[in-house]
């Protein structure tokens, strides 16, 4: 059995190989890692060298005498080139990187100079040359695992315990060729059989090196999408919060004007009353300030206590009417905070207040299958008016606000499904503007 090639032992470590061989070089064509293509090359040498142990025939054998020596060679050179990028020697190990670099390129030197000697010295002048060779690369060998094994992590351990046992095993199985006797035959077993173990032992560790380096990048994938994840939202909150932080300071300067006409006017009961309610207006601004997003029963709220100080300003007041359908919970839905405002603002200074009679705003919220749909209507101008030349006072003031407003609202829903038209509705027999805000629902 140990000394039959074609025994099971041996088939099964040459399948094993080719299979590992396929399935890294595969892996390779798919990400183009260059660690798996010098892996599958070192699998494919070792596969190519034990793959003669099958054949007979003085041809096979003829062609074996100038591949034997030099595809352990290249199998060793793709290992080293295999190592330097598993375990990072670039970085962990600047010095020693450079020497396996150079013993690399001289490994594969030794195999095209050996195929040279069978071509003008023959096979047993091989033979010779790998008996001074072999010892010098397992002595350097050796001592490089010293200070790779210092690596940080587990996998420059398993790496030297895996080589180790590869080199040790497959000296052994040389140790006939050096020292010219028949040292395992004489005991019914094959000396290539402990280089076959080692190669199984080894393939099985380095297999499981490279699957735990798999996940470890894919984890490091999973924790770098997080953290870019977290990174956008923490962007959009700041982008929301400065937008947030120009537009109350907006609302407010036109809040003070407002309580200065009154003093100017020596209507002090007005402004006393006004004081009071914008108080409470301040109060509940500044609490909703802290947040990114309020329930929408709330923003109504604010609105209500905005809506009745500016009814005070306006000659003669407004009428503001709000229609909820009743199957909204507005408790359950997210909005920033002031979302609103500005739009009624814009429809009383640059709507109602232009015109004489009854002046209106209609704000009406409905659900649409997952979204909210929020209408704003009044009866003023007309949006289309104040591009009139007559209007072009009115025209020139920035609407600051609703582009605030805006920007806030398709920030929070990232600008999927968000929209924001605003329509002149003037007719022949009426005037006036409608704002209509659709967003998807955000529940608390």
């Amino acid at each position: 059995m140990y000394l039959d090639f074609n025994s099971e032992i041996f088939s099964w470590v040459r399948g094993g190989l080719l299979v590992l061989f396929l399935f890294h070089l595969i892996i390779y064509i798919q990400n183009q890692r260059k660690s798996y293509l010098f892996y599958s090359l070192f699998l494919l040498c070792i596969f190519l060298y034990f793959l003669q142990h099958i054949f007979t025939g003085e041809r096979i054998g003829a062609i074996y005498e100038y591949l034997n020596f030099p595809l352990q060679f290249l199998a060793y050179a793709a290992y080293i080139a295999f190592g330097r990028i598993l375990l990072e020697t670039r970085i962990n190990l600047i010095k020693w990187d450079t020497y396996f670099d150079i013993e690399t390129k001289t490994l594969v030197l030794i195999a095209v100079l050996f195929v040279l000697i069978q071509v003008f010295l023959g096979y047993e002048f091989q033979i010779k040359i790998f008996t001074i060779i072999a010892p010098a690369l397992t002595l350097f060998t050796l001592f490089s695992f010293f200070f790779v094994y210092k690596i940080p992590g587990t996998t420059s351990k398993f790496f030297v315990i895996g080589s180790l046992i590869y080199l040790v095993l497959t000296n052994i199985s040389f140790m006939e060729t050096l020292l010219d006797s028949n040292l395992f035959i004489d005991v019914n077993k094959e000396p290539m059989l402990f280089m076959y173990i080692g190669a199984f032992i080894q393939s099985v560790i380095l297999a499981s090196i490279l699957g735990f380096s798999m996940k470890k990048v894919e984890q490091r994938s999973v924790r770098a999408e997080i953290r870019l994840a977290t990174k956008l939202k923490e962007m959009e909150e700041l982008k929301m919060t400065a937008l947030q932080s120009q537009m109350n300071p907006h609302f407010l300067f036109n809040s003070l004007n407002s309580i200065n006409n009154f003093v100017l006017k020596s209507e002090v009961e007005k402004a006393s009353d006004y004081i009071t309610k914008f108080s409470r207006l301040i109060r509940v601004i500044l609490k909703s300030s802290s947040s990114l997003t309020i329930p929408l029963s709330e923003e109504l709220g604010i609105l209500a206590l905005y809506v009745k100080l500016e009814q005070m300003r306006i000659s003669g007041g407004f009428e503001y009417i709000i229609n909820i359908d009743s199957d909204i919970n507005l408790e359950d839905i997210k909005v920033p905070p002031l979302f609103l405002q500005p739009y009624i603002e814009n429809s009383i200074w640059h709507g109602i207040m232009h015109i004489s009679g009854e002046k209106k705003i209609q704000l009406s919220i409905k659900k649409i299958d997952n979204k909210i749909q929020c209408d704003l209507i009044d009866n003023g101008i007309g949006i289309d008016k104040t591009k009139d030349e007559s209007h072009k006072k009115i025209n020139r003031r920035k609407f600051f606000g609703a582009q605030a407003t805006e920007n806030r609202i398709k920030l929070l829903h990232r600008n999927v499904d968000v929209t924001v038209d605003i329509n002149d509705i003037s007719d022949e027999n009426s005037t006036g503007t409608k704002v209509t805000i659709i967003f998807p629902i955000i529940k608390i």
